[in-house]
C-alpha cells in the first residue's frame, strides 16, 4: 500500500546529467544510495531554492540555510571549517547569522549578481544576502513603515531593475480588489537606503540584456525607454 508523504523541510535528487556523454539519469530515484537531505523541520517548510556558485541556498520559513554542494566541511578545534572534496551530492547544512527567514513569499525573491533581496513578513523586515551574510536592509530608514505595512498585504513580489541597479518590492493583494493601497518602492546599493515609490504597481518584473520589463494585466512594459518623452 502506498502513501503519500509531503516533506516540506526535505529535498531529493535524482541520478546524474551529462550531455557529454549522453548519461541522462533524472528520471532515476535509487532508494538504494543516499538521495535524500533533510533540514531541521524547526526552520518550517522550504520555500526557496537558489544555487550560488557550488552552494545550495535553502530559504525557509524562518531561516536561511547554506548546503555545501558536492563537497563537506571538516570543523577544526576553533569551530572555523575546512572545505574538502566529497562524493556527497548535498553536504552539510549551515544556517546563516540572524533569525530570518522568507516567510511564505518566496515571490519576493529577487537576486542580482552574489546579492539576494527577499522579505521576511514574519519579522517585518526586508533583508538582503550577500558575501557578508544576512542584512535587513528595512532598517535603512524604513524598519516603522514597513512594521506597518508588511503585515496588511499576502503578495509581495520582487524583482531587480538591472537599469537603474534598484530592488523593486510591490506590496499588492492577491486579487485586483484592493482593501489597502498598493505599493512599489525601490532600494538602491549605490545610496544605501531606499529611494522612491514608485507609480506601478506589477504582477512580476524581470530584468532581460539590461532592460527592465514589468508585467499587468497580460501586457508586457518597458521601463526606461529613451523613445518614450515620459
Amino acid at each position: 500500500m502506498y502513501k503519500e508523504e509531503r516533506r516540506s523541510s526535505g529535498l531529493i535528487y535524482s541520478g546524474v546529467y551529462n550531455s557529454n556523454s549522453g548519461v541522462n539519469n533524472l528520471n532515476q530515484f535509487i532508494q538504494a544510495e543516499k538521495i535524500t537531505k533533510d533540514i531541521n523541520p524547526t526552520y518550517g517548510s522550504i520555500q526557496k531554492l537558489f544555487s550560488r556558485n557550488t552552494d545550495l541556498i535553502a530559504l525557509c520559513e524562518d531561516r536561511v540555510i547554506r548546503i555545501q554542494a558536492n563537497k563537506d566541511a571538516i570543523f577544526n578545534a576553533d569551530g572555523n571549517p575546512q572545505l574538502i572534496a566529497s562524493t556527497n551530492v548535498l553536504g552539510q547544512t549551515m544556517p546563516f547569522s540572524g533569525d530570518y527567514g522568507i516567510s511564505k513569499n518566496p515571490e519576493s525573491f529577487a537576486v542580482d549578481n552574489y546579492r539576494a533581496y527577499f522579505t521576511d513578513k514574519q519579522r517585518s523586515a526586508v533583508l538582503r544576502l550577500s558575501k557578508d551574510g544576512l542584512t535587513p536592509i528595512s532598517d535603512y530608514g524604513m524598519s516603522d513603515w514597513f512594521g506597518d505595512n508588511l503585515k496588511n498585504y499576502p503578495k509581495l513580489v520582487g524583482s531587480f531593475d538591472k537599469d537603474k541597479a534598484s530592488y523593486d518590492l510591490t506590496l499588492r493583494e492577491a486579487n485586483i480588489t484592493f482593501n489597502h493601497p498598493p505599493y512599489t518602492l525601490s532600494y538602491s546599493e549605490d545610496v544605501k537606503g531606499w529611494t522612491s515609490f514608485k507609480s506601478y504597481i506589477p504582477e512580476q518584473g524581470v530584468s532581460m540584456a539590461n532592460d527592465y520589463y514589468t508585467f499587468q494585466g497580460g501586457y508586457i512594459y518597458k521601463h526606461h525607454d529613451e523613445d518614450i518623452d515620459r
